[in-house]
């Protein structure tokens, strides 16, 4: 077994472990009811479905409707989660989302598979890459975005126990699950992967990985990195991001999101306001995605280990100007 601060052998899907916790947790509580827009199978609800399927409401290809179920649900004191891909969660049904959910504050539990360029083969029109930005930006909304399978099933639970709309972003492709010890889920608080005086290092979701290995890279470089998995993108855990900046007065954010809106962005407002550092952002660059293997656009897009070592690289340059 690999040692803590590393990345195990084994991969597995986030969105597996969506639909592992949420079979668990239907098993736990039944006030859980589960929505899909003729997805299931890809979102993984298809679990949920076929052992409650009582509880289980398909409403077709349609997330305005899908949304506005899930409210009624909630406002009838049940605990919806609603699932489809993210560039229709979060895109298609914005508005609803907005009025219908986080205007009355209403505990609906929005889960959106297939996010970011790692949807692969499907092409830009469904790699959605400007969720954090649209989700983030309606007051009250919570963003989340797990880094691996385990993580991804202490999020579910979590979002659970919290009493308010969630916005979950879970991936398609089998990412390596990172080793760790006793670590716990907490809505607005970061992980420590590591510590280090060089320069900090802030990720979520499929490129908490590859920030993880560019971590081991870099010591071998005698660099050492600060290293934030933050998982939860709104509410940010400031006082995590301010200690390390201060400490280190150099930070890289690394996302599979456009670099405008996203991950790079919230730590890039709170810093402006309270400890201005350099900062450069990893992540799609105001582009598109394209069609292609998931593994193959994470290498034509830059979003690899050595990508962030190279960038690191290049920030410890403006620190000693």
């Amino acid at each position: 077994m690999s040692a803590p601060g590393t990345s195990s052998t084994i991969a597995k899907a986030t969105r597996d472990g969506y639909g592992d916790a949420l079979l668990e947790l239907g098993e736990e509580h039944s006030d859980i009811v589960v929505l899909d827009a003729d997805l299931s199978g890809s979102t993984k609800t298809s679990l949920f479905k076929k052992k409650f399927p009582e509880r289980f409401f398909n409403v077709g290809v349609a997330e305005q409707n899908l949304v506005g179920h899930a409210a009624g649900l909630a406002i009838s004191g049940l605990t919806p989660f609603a699932s489809s891909f993210a560039m229709f969660l979060s895109g298609r049904a914005w508005e609803v989302v907005r009025n219908s959910v986080a205007y009355p504050y209403l505990n609906v539990k929005l889960v959106a598979s297939h996010g970011g360029i790692t949807v692969g083969e499907d092409g830009a029109s469904h790699q959605c890459i400007e969720d954090f930005a649209v989700m983030r930006v309606i007051p009250g909304m919570t963003v989340i975005c797990p880094s691996d399978y385990e993580e991804t099933k202490q999020v579910i639970r979590k979002i659970y126990e919290f009493k308010g709309p969630v916005y979950v972003r879970v991936g398609r492709p089998p990412i390596p699950i990172l080793e760790r010890n006793g670590y716990q889920f907490e809505i607005g608080k970061a992980e420590k992967r590591s510590d280090g005086k060089d320069v900090t290092i802030v990720s979520c979701g499929v490129m908490t990985n590859e920030a993880e290995q560019a971590t081991q890279i870099l010591k071998t470089k005698g660099i050492s990195v600060d290293f934030l998995n933050m998982a939860t993108i709104k509410p940010l855990d400031e006082a995590a991001i301010l200690e390390s900046a201060q400490k280190t007065n150099l930070v890289i954010t690394c996302e599979e999101h456009n670099t405008i809106g996203g991950l790079g962005s919230a730590v890039s407002e709170f810093l402006s306001e309270n400890h201005p550092v350099p900062i450069l952002k990893i992540g799609m660059k105001d582009q598109f995605g394209t069609s292609g293997t998931w593994s193959d656009l994470m290498d034509y897009f830059g979003l690899r280990a050595k990508n962030v070592v190279e960038v690191v690289e290049k920030g410890l340059t403006l620190k000693k100007r």
